[in-house]
């Protein structure tokens, strides 16, 4: 197993690296970074200055070296629209974004498997065809659309909670904000949350109502009801233990998502997290920012990932004995 980790660390270093590269290639070719810090007034010999001091006329392979070296540091250097360290810009901002993607994975998860099982289980009572229904229009529409319903229904309709923000926020040490220890930070939490989880919901699902049907008509399921075990016991402790496999690949993945792709939830709630950092960035070509972003993303798909295949050994024994055999 330890020599498995050690191969997958590498493996993920070498993940990292590629997007690094990839990301600092497309940026060159976003804009000129200096029409971002100086003002239209600027003499050319200004600009030139400006240049030689952020080292944009140096070799592209010397820039992404020093890039990658000083972003082994956790040093990304310093943000052209905000003249502040992006350290310092994603610190305050990754509390917010990871807050609201945690609760929408737990939503999913606790709603999604529940309703998969369920749905196979009972497939033709009307509550699980209503199911369906439900996971069919939460695949169907967009994010921001599902955002703008539940903002008119549940904001300005029947003012039950907030439309942006993320309410008030206590601090834990020196960067960290959390909502959940006040009651207006929990509110702000539930609209974007079921927002950002929803096709996530819909799809974990759609995925354990399938599997969990594939795996009720296997042999040893009907080998466990000729023993006489009980239903439970039955579609509990073997179906959906088996089920589970698959599903804990599409969560790991589906969690990754949350995170890289909060950008469209965080933008219809006002949501000060990174996402919205992320698109300021673009509009006013703040390469360090941008490359430090899909960076930080790069490297939260690649622990997922690790930790779903860690997770498969513990789910599925037989994944450990081929681990060991290798």
């Amino acid at each position: 197993m330890l020599a498995f980790i050690i191969r997958r660390l590498v493996q993920s270093i070498g993940v990292l690296l590629a997007v690094a590269f990839i990301a600092f290639a497309m940026f060159r070719f976003v804009g000129d970074p200096v029409n971002q810090i100086v003002s239209i007034e600027a003499s050319p010999e200004e600009r030139a200055q400006i240049r030689e001091s952020l080292g944009l006329n140096d070799p592209f392979v010397v820039q992404f070296a020093r890039y990658v070296g000083r972003a082994a540091q956790l040093d990304f250097g310093i943000s052209y629209q905000f003249r502040q360290p992006v350290t310092k810009l994603l610190g305050e901002r990754m509390p917010a974004t990871l807050e609201l993607a945690f609760v929408s994975a737990v939503f999913a998860l606790v709603v999604g498997i529940p309703m998969g099982v369920y749905t196979a289980l009972r497939r033709d009572s009307w509550l699980a065809k209503l199911f369906q229904a439900v996971s069919l229009v939460g695949v169907s529409l967009p994010t921001f659309l599902i955002g703008i319903l539940l903002i008119y229904v549940f904001a300005v309709t029947l003012g039950w909670l907030p439309s942006f923000g993320r309410g008030e926020v206590v601090r834990i040490g020196d960067w960290w904000t959390t909502g959940f220890l006040t009651a207006s930070g929990l509110r702000a939490l539930i609209l974007p949350s079921i927002t950002l989880g929803m096709f996530q919901m819909t799809l974990i699902m759609r995925l354990v109502r399938a599997e969990m049907l594939e795996v009720l008509r296997t042999d040893y399921i009907k080998f466990a009801r000729a023993r006489g075990l009980t239903r439970r016991a039955i579609n509990f402790g073997h179906a959906l233990k088996n089920t589970l496999v698959p599903v804990i690949t599409i969560t790991g993945l589906q969690l990754g998502s949350i995170i890289a792709f909060a950008i469209i939830t965080e933008t219809v709630f006002q949501w000060p997290g990174m996402g919205v950092l992320f698109l300021q960035a673009v509009q006013n070509v703040d390469i360090p920012i941008m490359a430090a972003y899909l960076l930080l993303i790069a490297f939260l798909f690649v622990v997922i990932n690790l930790a779903v295949d860690l997770l498969y050994a513990v789910v599925d024994p037989r994944l450990k004995v081929s681990v060991r055999a290798a």
